[in-house]
């Protein structure tokens, strides 16, 4: 029976929200495609066999396949769904058809079909957070304590994981950031008091602050005074509603800083100041999606499919062929040449960006795995 409670857990919310963020995603290329002229032949949600089809007037077959780890659009005169060849019968096309075929469009209408998946993921982002702000309110970390570093000073004060903190040095706590301008602020004395909440009881302490190695752009290593906590990773509404024009600012701001840390995280595991044991795949993401179903509610579900809405669609945006990214840089190299790229350098690219892709999907498996192993076996 426990079996199939966590396969409603994990399994359930993990593929309704790939289910709709590949929808957007690919809804993305298909109505600037349409818009373009571009007849696209299938839309599809998920590989492989086809569960559920249906054609529509302008001659678009959408379909439900039965591996639900992605999708595509296929468009005229295309050989594949990554639109990275050409199909062989593209020749016997009539005047008429050549039109709405991807392979004949100029390199502009290219380029937009090609931006506009990964930029609907980012519309949709945007938009997640713009009503969560406007109806509920701004998003905040509680001041409610992850994880204690180990020889820090909150772990010699005695402060446990799932301690709430409401008041240091005689101000109220409301939000995690909060924390840290707090501690930041304490004299010269180093001495901090703290009022914190656990199990619904009251806990006063008065402690001393350490210095502890910190760096905070995985570079330089430097000696600060800190308290020693990292947040739980919950979040809850201030329930100070924005008015819309501020919401859809704050929407801006919060993607991008997204985008930013996660470049950044990126740039680390590349340069090797980051481990690139923290690359997950399908796999982690499936587990996030549960735990988050199964501890916390229906809210963080939903700005979690936000932060992972921005994750897909940088990731497409990279420079790998057979991505949306990799397509980017091929027809802005056809812009600023004039010229087209011959198709058998394209096929090479395209050939040599799916092994990279299956290797680091690969990778990203592997490292899923691991960590499931030392999750419930170690």
């Amino acid at each position: 029976m426990e079996w199939i409670v966590n396969a409603v857990y994990y399994v359930v919310p993990f593929v309704a929200l790939l289910g709709v963020l590949v929808f957007v995603h690919e809804f993305g290329h298909f109505i600037i495609a349409r818009l373009c002229g571009v007849q696209v032949d299938t839309f599809s949600i998920g590989f492989g066999r086809t569960l559920w089809s249906k054609k529509d007037k302008a001659g678009t077959e959408w379909k439900l396949s039965a591996i639900p780890l992605g999708g595509y659009c296929q468009f005229l005169g295309d050989a594949d769904g990554a639109s990275a060849g050409v199909d062989d019968a593209v020749n016997t096309l009539s005047d008429e058809e050549k039109k709405k075929a991807f392979i004949f469009q100029n390199p502009f209408k290219k380029l937009a079909i090609v931006l506009a998946g990964p930029l609907a993921n980012y519309f949709f982002a945007i938009v997640v957070f713009a009503v969560v702000f406007t109806g509920l309110g701004k998003i905040i970390y509680p001041p409610v304590v992850g994880s204690v570093i180990e020889e820090s000073a909150a772990q010699l004060a005695g402060i446990q994981e799932n301690d709430r903190i409401i008041v240091i040095n005689g101000h109220q706590i409301s939000s995690f950031d909060q924390v840290g301008k707090e501690v930041a602020l304490v004299d010269d004395s180093n001495m901090i008091t703290m009022t914190l909440l656990r199990n619904g009881e009251k806990i006063n302490l008065t402690f001393p602050l350490t210095t502890i190695d910190y760096s905070s752009d995985g570079e330089t290593t430097v000696k600060q005074r800190m308290l020693g906590i990292k947040s739980l990773n919950k979040i809850e509404l201030e329930h100070q509603k924005m008015s819309f024009p501020t919401a859809v600012k704050e929407a801006f701001v919060q993607t991008w800083d997204i985008t930013v840390t996660t470049l950044r995280g990126v740039g680390q595991m590349i340069s090797g100041r980051r481990s690139s044991k923290e690359l997950g795949g399908i796999i982690r993401i499936a587990e996030m999606s549960g735990d988050i179903t199964k501890k916390y509610g229906w809210l963080d579900l939903i700005m979690f499919s936000a932060l992972l809405s921005i994750n897909l669609g940088l990731i497409n945006l990279f420079p790998i062929p057979v991505l949306d990214g990799g397509h980017v840089v091929i027809f802005l190299l056809e812009i600023i040449t004039g010229r087209e790229i011959n198709s058998r350098i394209k096929e090479t690219l395209f050939k040599i960006g799916f092994g990279l892709l299956i290797l680091l999907m690969v990778f990203a498996t592997w490292n899923d795995i691991v960590h499931l192993i030392h999750r419930w076996f170690v």
